[in-house]
């Protein structure tokens, strides 16, 4: 039977962000799909022209939407997400929901404690307004240089920025950034699953939003398990590492990963 694979975008990005990764994975024998967030539309175009339908939406929601997905599959999927989706991604399989994860860059997790400068200034968009917990908010080409695109030339920040970008909910941000301070927070993860799949954690060097020092408290987190849980970092990269003319590298070394551990 061949293996499912669920790639799970991340805030500001469309899913057709993967569609390079999709295809790719499927060359290389798995079913590779990339379904989008709850209210999300089809096309960049259309999610940018209904905003309203994608803001309001949480953690929770985004976790049960891709909870319905993969209940409809006769195995458990391989989960690889980026940002906000490697969170998901994470929680996912923590619920035994997932054969195994690739978290890349993933939003911080209840229990992370560093928050970079970087960080704060990659989401200001959101928390500058706490209108915004209920709203779908926008990035412009410069915010989105900073947040994604600082380590690739300005023509092509632009280039990814036009093709892939797409209002993004608030209420997911603001959910995170309480964690520490809510002992029911849905940022919360089952770090010490010892029965759950295999983990692989990714970080770039560059990355504005989720900088190194995340990723690595972000594995920390999980001590407690015995499960296989990896961690590679990519020095010169930032957070549009997925997307940018540096995917492929991204891409193959999740696919060695996987082949390693016989998924």
């Amino acid at each position: 039977m061949t293996t499912p694979v669920i790639f799970i975008h991340g805030l500001w990005l469309h899913a057709s962000s993967w569609d390079q990764w999709v295809d790719l994975f499927n060359e290389a024998g798995y079913r590779a799909t990339a379904p989008g967030w709850p209210g999300d539309r089809d096309t960049v175009a259309d999610s940018r022209a209904h905003a309203e339908e994608i803001g309001d939406h949480g953690i929770d929601d985004v976790v049960d939407h891709y909870a319905a997905i993969i209940k409809r599959l006769e195995t458990p999927p391989i989960l690889v997400g980026h940002s906000f989706g490697g969170m998901i991604a994470q929680k996912l399989l923590g619920q035994d929901l997932a054969a195994a994860t690739v978290a890349i860059d993933a939003a911080q997790i209840k229990g992370v404690l560093p928050l970079p400068l970087s960080a704060l200034k990659a989401t200001l968009p959101v928390f500058k307004n706490p209108a915004n917990r209920h709203r779908a908010v926008s990035l412009t080409a410069e915010q989105f240089r900073f947040a994604f695109a600082n380590a690739v030339s300005e023509s092509e920040s632009q280039r990814l920025y036009d093709a892939y970008t797409i209002p993004a909910p608030g209420k997911p941000l603001f959910e995170a950034a309480a964690a520490n301070f809510n002992p029911h927070s849905p940022a919360k993860v089952n770090t010490g699953n010892e029965n759950r799949g295999p983990l692989l954690l990714m970080t770039g060097g560059q990355d504005n939003t989720v900088p190194e020092v995340v990723t690595r408290a972000t594995l920390k987190q999980y001590r407690h398990s015995d499960a296989v849980t990896d961690i590679l970092e990519f020095p010169d990269r930032a957070h549009s590492l997925t997307i940018d003319s540096g995917w492929r590298e991204i891409a193959d070394e999740s696919l060695a990963w996987l082949q390693k551990n016989n998924l």
